[in-house]
């Protein structure tokens, strides 16, 4: 199946490992960032149950998106489903996107 993250699907399991760590590590909400030395907003929900990740990516000042929902199956794996792009876009995305680090709080 097109889009399937599994280790007998399309993605081998150091890249499904890796993109799903990579995921892991950006925070609920809304962070910007760079990727490609290209600024972008990026914002990730992530169901209470913790079976459904959705990312909504937009280059800031240009026109690109990167857009996806990534559901965790009942026994091992998951499914990547984009939003109207490859899965190959969707991963090397999420691996190459670098979070503006957070800015320490301010003493008053």
């Amino acid at each position: 199946m097109p889009g399937t993250m599994t280790a007998g699907g399309e993605t081998p399991p150091l890249i499904q490992a890796s993109f799903e760590d990579a995921l892991a590590k950006l925070p609920d909400g809304y962070v910007d960032g760079h990727f490609g030395n290209r600024p972008w907003g990026v914002t990730v929900k992530r169901s209470e149950d913790g079976k459904r990740t959705w990312l909504y990516a937009e280059e800031l000042g240009g026109t690109d998106i990167v857009s996806f929902n990534l559901y965790r199956l009942a026994g091992s794996g998951s499914i990547l489903k984009p939003c109207e792009m490859s899965s190959a876009k969707v991963i090397e995305f999420v691996l190459g996107f670098e979070p503006r680090p957070a800015k320490a709080a301010s003493r008053s």
